[in-house]
């Protein structure tokens, strides 16, 4: 069998000078350049693992009949430990690299063809699910113009980093490997256990349910309590997206085309959402930090940053510095309405160019727009329009509806809204970075059904694929890991999730308006007024 060549660290910065997308998984080498648009979890995920080791990020969402074939895409390996890149969509640089040239790999053949290899990963590789960096941080070679105000917010910044840093392990290498080697210990453990084993009973309780409140939704309609079927629809809405999170992360049958049919049932037909936008914007986390004009959960987010998500620069303007200083006051009301916002970002998103998807998963988006349509022809047409009678009925039946799912985007919120923002630059091992940037929510165990699963984030960001209804067993391991590693494992009760999320805002906030008296200083007396 050919052995592939070694490659020093300037042989694989001069690939990526040239353009290649190079990952590392399990000391491989590979250039992801023909597979970029052929990924179900979208090219961004990719994109963020360039020059990286992304040996955990694979192994965690893919299975290891996936894993394997990826030595089609294999150009060399490495010699030792990798050091990460930062990758060049975070600002990388890799110029001093482009005068060495790239190595000549051009004898390591590649086996399949990404068209190919597009429709076995169609029907076995989950989505990825990574939470990177605070992308708003600008790395180096990241341009961002200037804030119109000349709002400096650096200092702001290298305290939370300062303070955090203080909290968790150490980045050195040493240290870093020790909790990497004892991440994949438990994670070889867990699957041997039968953690990633789907209890289909649970879901025939789960489907019940649903009914139950659907039929008692079609019952109160019949009867014109128009305000109790708004409120029974909102419910319905509430509890059935936790199975559209459970497929997105193909935690039910792990298989891709089952769980994207499943996800695009519940999800786009019955909710009007699209699993699309969902999976974009959650292999990304970054979106879900990044609420400018509205919210800012970070000092470093009260100055204008580039969004590597969006891949645009969101300028700090007067909307924003107008509104976060209210922002813990508006927090619970935009939470009520959050779900109109959810529609605009699901039709955008299958409008543009980002839901397109090669191979065998192109079949995706054209399922996505069919079933919203039927959606809102059933929602939109059939129930608003012709089921209720006037408007002012019309008006309070979708606000109503819309506003009970409420709660679900608290939850959301909860898990990250408080936590550690500042970025720890390459070294930070994955398992510390998931455990550092999300929080649990304590709950009696016969009140899961409310929380759907969502209130183990911490839990399901370090497994994502292992199925909602094994979380709280799987909780467990996840403290002794913790303690055995000294990495935090944040865990509050809803009403103080909600106090220290209220907290955040209110402290950021204030570092806004410290930021405007100071300003305002420098501008009268020329001295910065920061003591």
């Amino acid at each position: 069998m050919h052995k592939p060549k070694i490659l020093s660290r300037a042989d694989v910065g001069a690939l990526i000078a040239a353009g290649d997308t190079i990952v590392i998984n399990e000391g491989m080498v590979l250039r992801l350049n023909a597979w970029l648009d052929h990924h179900p979890g979208g090219r961004l995920v990719i994109q963020h693992m360039v020059g990286r080791d992304a040996t955990d990020e694979i192994s965690i969402y893919h299975s290891s009949k996936v894993i394997r074939t990826m030595n089609s895409y294999r150009v060399g390996r490495i010699a030792g430990t990798w050091v990460n890149f930062t990758p060049p969509i975070r600002g990388g640089l890799f110029a001093q690299y482009e005068k060495n040239g790239p190595a000549d790999i051009s004898k390591d053949p590649i086996s399949i063809h990404a068209q190919q290899l597009s429709q076995f990963f169609s029907t076995t590789s989950p989505t990825l699910d990574l939470k990177p960096e605070d992308d708003s941080i600008c790395t180096e070679g990241t341009t961002v113009p200037e804030p119109p105000s000349n709002m400096d917010n650096t200092e702001l910044v290298k305290q939370a980093l300062d303070h955090d840093l203080d909290q968790y392990p150490s980045l050195d290498a040493l240290t870093q490997r020790a909790i990497v080697e004892k991440y994949r210990a438990l994670h070889q453990k867990i699957k041997a256990e039968g953690y990633y084993d789907c209890q289909y009973r649970q879901y025939a309780k789960e489907m019940g349910r649903y009914l139950c409140i659907f039929a008692a939704f079609f019952v109160a309609l019949k009867y014109e309590w128009f305000i109790t079927s708004a409120a029974l629809l909102g419910l319905f809405w509430h509890q059935i997206m936790f199975t559209a999170h459970d497929a997105g992360h193909q935690g039910i049958t792990h298989n891709f085309v089952i769980d994207t049919l499943i996800g695009m049932f519940v999800a786009d037909f019955c909710c009007g959402l699209s699993i699309g936008w969902w999976k974009s914007s959650h292999n990304e986390h970054d979106p879900d930090l990044q609420n400018a004009p509205l919210f800012a959960t970070s000092p470093s987010y009260l100055a204008s940053f580039h969004s590597s998500y969006y891949n645009f620069t969101f300028l700090w303007d007067k909307a924003a510095e107008y509104a976060i200083p209210y922002q813990r006051y508006t927090y619970y009301p935009v939470m009520g309405i959050a779900r109109f916002n959810l529609y605009i970002l699901s039709w955008c998103h299958l409008l543009s160019r980002r839901s397109t998807t090669l191979g065998s998963s192109k079949w995706t988006r054209p399922t996505e727009i069919c079933f919203m349509s039927i959606y809102w022809f059933l929602f939109g047409y059939c129930l608003v329009w012709r089921s209720i009678p006037t408007w002012p009925l019309r008006i309070i039946f979708v606000l109503v509806s819309h506003i009970i799912t409420m709660p679900l985007h608290v939850q959301i919120t909860l898990s990250h809204w408080a936590m550690s923002t500042s970025n720890f630059g390459e070294t930070e091992s994955f398992p510390q970075h998931q455990l550092r940037t999300t929080m649990d929510v304590e709950c009696p165990a016969w009140l899961d059904f409310i929380h759907g699963g969502l209130q183990f984030q911490a839990v399901h960001h370090l497994f994502p694929c292992v199925p909602r209804h094994n979380l709280r067993r799987l909780q467990q391991l996840v403290i002794g890991f913790c303690n055995e590693t000294g990495i935090k494992y944040k865990r509050l009760g809803f009403v103080d999730g909600n106090k220290d999320v209220l907290g955040k805002l209110g402290e950021v906030a204030a570092q806004l308006d410290l930021m405007i008296k100071c300003q305002k200083h420098m501008a009268e007396t020329g001295k910065s007024g920061l003591h």
